[in-house]
């Protein structure tokens, strides 16, 4: 499948039933587009098994819960429209988007608590999220926006306002030739990419920022725990800046990112090292199983 994502064969899950790709619409004044009243996830289904499937359904919820709404529909339900669209749409490897907002009613200010709560499902194939990064490291530019405080944003929430200045951070990382940006935190502390958690290895240790203001995501607790199991010490600590200096090697984690090693971040450079090659190859091993 090709072309603009409004414009293509196939069905989407949306409030309950199977839609045609190009009917799933919704009205100029909903609420989530011009006030960011949406959640969303992104997951991969991996020979026609999405990995980690549930634990994304339930941080859906979780996330409508922090913006101050609720999804109308269960765990157990939305389980269900994610498989009907996979075998809808024939695929076997697949992006999956699901993805619920408040939408048009009676309210078109800042409040909207009588506006209903919509959701859709919607898959597509997405191949290497990094292109050919997982072979020779990813470039990644340094933001000069800061990830905020988690007294200001529900930082733990995956939701569609806490973005914007990941998208002016990869817009600009691009014009520069990089594929993505390191952002730091609201303290000066080393975050994570735009999209990705981060992470780097020292002597033979892995250290990645704590993730007290940022997304701690689905793969990034997988890879910790496979790290664990191979006997590799793990620090979940602060970084600062001047510490990338002396790291060996880097890699970003994501669902869209899977484990992508990188090469460069600014001025610093990092090898493609055995270790992050192993993640890289066992995490591909593991979502296959």
């Amino acid at each position: 499948m090709a072309g603009a994502y409004d414009d293509r064969d196939g069905k989407i899950w949306m409030d309950g039933q199977l839609v045609e790709w190009r009917d799933a619409n919704v009205h100029i004044l909903t609420h989530a587009l011009h006030y960011a009243s949406s959640v969303f996830e992104g997951e991969r289904a991996y020979g026609g098994r999405i990995f980690e499937s549930r634990k994304h359904s339930e941080r859906l919820r979780g996330s409508a819960e922090m913006i101050d709404f609720e999804i109308p529909y269960s765990v157990d339900e939305i389980e269900t429209a994610k498989q009907q669209v996979l075998e809808a749409n024939g695929f076997s490897d697949a992006y999956v988007r699901a993805v619920a907002w408040r939408g048009a009613g009676e309210d078109m200010g800042v409040a909207s608590a009588r506006n209903p709560v919509r959701m859709a499902v919607a898959a597509w194939e997405w191949g290497a999220y990094y292109g050919d990064a997982k072979m020779k490291g990813a470039k990644l530019d340094i933001s000069k926006w800061k990830r905020p405080s988690p007294e200001t944003i529900p930082s733990a929430a995956k939701a569609a306002g806490l973005y914007m200045i990941c998208t002016m951070s990869k817009h600009s990382a691009e014009a520069k030739g990089c594929g993505d940006a390191l952002m730091f935190d609201y303290r000066g502390y080393v975050a994570e990419a735009t999209g990705a958690n981060i992470f780097f290895v020292k002597d033979g240790e892995v250290h990645t920022p704590l993730p007290d203001c940022f997304l701690n995501g689905i793969t990034r607790q997988t890879v910790i725990g496979m790290l664990k199991e191979r006997g590799i010490a793990v620090h979940e600590r602060h970084i600062m800046p001047e510490e990338l200096e002396g790291f060996e090697q880097c890699w970003l984690t994501g669902t869209a990112a899977e484990v992508t090693p990188v090469g460069q971040i600014g001025d610093y450079s990092f090898e493609v090292g055995e270790m992050a090659r192993d993640i890289a190859k066992s995490y591909e091993e593991l979502v296959r199983r």
